[in-house]
């Protein structure tokens, strides 16, 4: 089953995520099929950059985005 997941590529203290569509069998930060955007919670206001089209697209064809990822998507229609 695909999942639209965070994968944290921040360092210690400073997360960063990418938000990838992935193999919900694999790692947190292994293996995944696209990456789709990027969210940054350190800055004031939250950077959110996601490619919207493509999270419809692969939506449509069944992956299941995660709540978190789910509440980003959101947030990016709205902006």
């Amino acid at each position: 089953m695909l999942k639209i997941r965070l994968r944290r590529i921040g360092a210690k203290k400073t997360p960063f995520y990418r938000i990838v569509v992935a193999e919900s069998k694999y790692a947190r930060d292994g293996r995944f099929v696209e990456e789709i955007g990027t969210y940054n919670p350190l800055v004031e206001p939250a950077e959110i950059r996601i490619d919207l089209e493509k999270a419809d697209q692969w939506i449509k064809n069944g992956a299941q985005p995660t709540d978190t990822v789910k509440a980003l998507i959101k947030k990016a229609k709205e902006a």
